[in-house]
């Protein structure tokens, strides 16, 4: 996309050069952002004396000291972040902020809220009903990134480089906010005590599984309408690149599935980091132009990858599946040299997100559980473990997530816009269709892939199939289990996995194939399957009264808008 060269040209962001600007202006009643921009100029070209002293909020890292002979120097000009210091300054006036509009108050969902106005079609002429999907980076029109420190724009600002994740700012914007506090639970014990009393005496295998939506930057930039509760610097890829990585190596699991992967973020910065930290990285672009994807990354030193499957949920000619969303399946190996351990098939994958089409999100599912139950059949026609990760867009107990736990789904009557739960009243009222997604796209109501025979003998098996359509009910055969309860066990609470200026709710899962004697089986599963895994501990959760505190996310220390889920899981030989 070419570049405006023009010197008054004016890109969003709360100062010019950043990408809430021009929104914010015209939320709290400002005259054009031209305007604006012109008298911050004015207070901020390089040649101006107040900008020749080093600033007030010098970073950190400088030994300049803080202190200055305030007689010495001209008055301060307005500070970018306080529009009310524009009317003091006398530049502006007539200026007044619209009351009730607080940058940094922290915005929960309320029903009595108006939705956010419908996204225009994207580039390639399909509706939008997930974010709005592509824009140009959210980067000043004037400068570019420097690949070893700060862009441009911000040594200018500054005198010199900052490192990545450093910002300067005044001592008001950053006042120490309390860190979010998650513990680790301990299921080990029930664990230990289930095998023994089965007597197993082979060495077990023992790993972890993250789950992660890393918020894609490109989408981020595309909705800042979400992020108006955060300081705007905890926004700059620099800041929240550093911490995802440093978050991921703290973490340290041996699988992660991360969604919102962005392209370029990927291959130039996120593998090669992750590569040097012992992981394999396998990872999938959404289709048509969207900019990210689904990413699966395992240690070297604990699996070996099988197979890699991409699934991709466009398909032409099937209006129903006419969205970019794509998912991911590995198929791993344990590495033990000490015992012969079943292959491991690892699914990721972000659904779509417009709350109003659950009859698209659960063909997509279908298609996903249809190439899981391929890829991670045996010999003897059962399955190895599997973990189904990613963001499904759909809450706790709706419909879409009993399917997937009880392995069937009863949808006679169930509008779709119910399917996922993600509105308490949803405009979509159109009823689920019989059956929800066309035989021509060759997946059974079963979610498996329909034979191929043209045998004379299966003609009694292709008029079942042709019925198993005109019921309002789909399967799968899969039984897989949460590894999160979804309540927390202090409060009862409901747990939050994803939280912006609009909503905080769970969306993000771990499903598993739970074993015998797993603790979360007892509770969903009535028949576990004969090879599976035992829940050994999960990173706890948290609600909103501890997002509040922290002021929602993203924020300084949690880099996306969503919380990493993390589990430890037992392999018996």
């Amino acid at each position: 996309m070419p570049r405006h060269t023009h010197p008054n040209y004016v890109r969003p962001g709360i100062y010019p050069d950043h990408p809430m600007f021009g929104r914010y202006l015209s939320t709290v009643g400002f005259p054009p952002a031209q305007i604006v921009y012109n008298h911050w100029r004015h207070w901020y070209q390089p040649s101006h004396l107040w900008w020749t002293q080093p600033p007030h909020w010098q970073h950190p890292s400088s030994s300049f000291s803080t202190v200055r002979h305030l007689s010495n120097r001209p008055p301060r000009p307005p500070d970018p972040y306080n529009w009310s210091s524009w009317g003091r300054s006398e530049v502006l006036p007539h200026i007044q902020p619209r009351q009730g509009v607080h940058f940094s108050a922290f915005l929960m969902d309320r029903s009595d809220r108006e939705p956010p106005p419908k996204r225009r079609k994207s580039a390639d002429g399909r509706p939008g009903g997930e974010r709005s999907q592509r824009s140009p980076e959210c980067i000043p029109p004037n400068g570019s990134r420097s690949p070893k420190g700060s862009p441009e724009w911000l040594q200018s600002v500054t005198g010199g480089t900052v490192p990545p994740g450093k910002f300067p700012s005044s001592p008001e914007r950053t006042a120490a906010r309390p860190e979010l506090k998650r513990q680790w639970e301990d299921l080990s014990q029930l664990c230990n005590a289930a095998s023994a009393k089965e007597g197993k005496q082979k060495l077990p295998f023992d790993f972890s599984v993250m789950s992660y939506n890393i918020l894609s930057q490109d989408l981020l930039c595309d909705n800042t309408y979400l992020y108006r509760h955060c300081n705007p610097p905890v926004l700059d890829w620099h800041h929240r690149f550093s911490n995802i990585i440093k978050e991921l190596e703290q973490h340290s699991a041996d699988i992660m599935c991360l969604q919102e992967v962005q392209e370029d973020h990927y291959q130039q910065q996120i593998k090669p980091s992750l590569e040097s930290l012992g992981y394999h990285c396998e990872y999938k672009r959404r289709t048509g132009l969207k900019p990210d994807g689904c990413a699966v990354v395992f240690k070297r030193e604990r699996f070996s990858l099988v197979s890699c499957h991409p699934v991709e949920y466009f398909r032409r000619g099937i209006p129903l599946l006419d969205r970019d969303n794509v998912g991911l399946i590995v198929l791993l190996r344990p590495v033990d040299p000490h015992s012969s351990l079943t292959n491991v098939c690892v699914a990721n994958t972000h659904l779509l997100y417009n709350p109003r089409r659950g009859d698209i999100k659960l063909a997509q599912l279908a298609m996903l559980l249809a190439e899981i139950t391929r890829v991670a059949q045996l010999a003897d026609s059962s399955v190895c473990p599997v973990l189904l990760c990613g963001d499904f867009n759909s809450i706790p107990w709706s419909p879409l997530y009993r399917f997937i736990r009880d392995s069937r789904l009863d949808y006679d009557g169930i509008t779709i816009g119910k399917v996922s739960g993600q509105e308490e009243n949803p405009r979509g009222q159109r009823v689920l269709t019989v059956p929800i997604w066309p035989k021509s796209l060759g997946i059974s109501q079963q979610c498996q892939y329909e034979s191929q025979t043209t045998d004379s003998d299966s003609k009694d098996l292709e008029q079942t199939e042709l019925d198993g359509f005109t019921e309002p009910s789909i399967e799968h055969g899969l039984k897989l289990t949460s590894a999160y309860s979804h309540y927390l066990k202090e409060s009862g609470q409901s747990e939050i996995t994803t939280c912006h200026s609009r909503t905080a709710i769970t969306v993000d899962y771990i499903f598993y194939s739970a074993a015998q004697g797993d603790v979360m089986a007892q509770a969903e599963c009535s028949v576990p399957p004969e090879k599976g895994l035992q829940l050994l501990g999960r990173l706890a959760l948290v609600g909103k009264d501890e997002l509040n505190e922290v002021n929602g996310l993203p924020n300084q220390n949690n880099s996306s808008d969503h919380l990493p889920l993390l589990t430890r899981f037992r392999l018996n030989p």
